[in-house]
């Protein structure tokens, strides 16, 4: 079953009545109050050398003083704690400092141990911090990153805008200095009700140029996908062996719209006609001829001779 403790280099430890007990933190108790807090390894060195002090009266002078008890851990081999850095002078009042803490492994070699470091601990005033790995800080550095490049490009992509008369283009943002002047504008420049609808209006042209961008685009994608095809203006219909034309490949001339004629005469068009129609009923009266009417010839018939009388 997995251990629902969080991570040690996620937690913070302090002890004020071991404190009190200890006599404040210092040079002689810093390695003795870090030895109770869940970042001592109780197989350690320290606690082997700290256990056989308190039970040996003859060793009870290595916990007097830290120099003494870190120079009887020099002489051993194996997992210790020692102070890396102190803090600097202080004046009195000013509080404890921050002391470093490693865990390392002693190694005896000639001419020097050679010396492993596992772990960086602080304390700092009554807290004990134990310091992340590096592992751990570039992993969690690049996680940062990682989120906020994913949250940069989703920004970008919706800053721009593509248009077929324009190509890709990134919307503005707005000055800080204009939007304090619009904010400090009186009441007496609010716009009227009645320019609301110029607002309306605007929404259909922008609704017209998404389509157009997406008409476009389509468009575009279509002369990808096509563009090498060849489509023939008269195409042949049939199989094999009967082929035909489905059409003539004549064209009907385009028909020229003729203007209509003018009006000249100052007339409306239903006096002209009124006056139209008047005119055809009275005819002019014929001339009068003279009462002689003229001898109609006749004809002949086919085959006979005429005689005399």
């Amino acid at each position: 079953m997995a251990s629902s403790d969080p991570p040690l280099d996620e937690i913070q430890w302090r002890h004020p009545l071991a404190v009190q007990a200890m006599g404040g933190i210092h040079s002689n108790t810093v390695l003795f109050y870090f030895a109770e807090s869940p970042f001592f390894d109780r197989t350690s060195n320290n606690a082997v050398l700290y256990n056989q002090a308190m039970f040996n009266p003859n060793m009870h002078m290595l916990v007097s003083t830290r120099e003494a008890f870190e120079g009887r851990l020099k002489e051993m081999s194996g997992l210790e704690y020692v102070v890396a850095q102190e803090p600097a002078e202080m004046g009195p009042g000013m509080g404890t400092g921050v002391w470093v803490i490693h865990k390392q492994t002693r190694r005896k070699r000639e001419p020097e141990d050679e010396i492993t470091v596992h772990a960086a601990f602080y304390v700092v005033g009554e807290n004990v911090y134990m310091a992340p790995t590096l592992a751990d800080i570039l992993s969690f550095r690049m996680v940062t990153i990682t989120s906020a490049l994913s949250k940069s490009f989703a920004a970008a992509d919706n800053a721009s805008t593509w248009s077929p008369a324009l190509g890709h283009l990134y919307k503005t943002a707005q000055s800080t200095a204009n939007a304090k002047t619009q904010s400090l504008e009186s009441k007496g420049t609010t716009p009227l009700p009645e320019s609301q609808g110029n607002k309306t209006a605007l929404e259909p042209k922008k609704t017209n140029e998404a389509l157009n961008s997406r008409l476009a685009e389509h468009s575009f994608m279509i002369h990808m996908q096509y563009g090498g095809d060849y489509m023939d203006e008269n195409p042949i219909t049939g199989h094999p062996g009967q082929f035909h034309l489905s059409s003539t490949g004549r064209k009907d001339k385009l028909q020229t719209l003729a203007l209509p004629n003018l009006n000249t005469t100052f007339k409306s068009p239903t006096t002209a006609e009124a006056d139209k129609k008047d005119g055809k009923g009275d005819k002019t009266p014929k001339t009068p001829t003279s009462g002689i009417s003229k001898p109609k010839r006749k004809k002949s018939k086919a085959g006979a001779t005429p005689t005399s009388s």
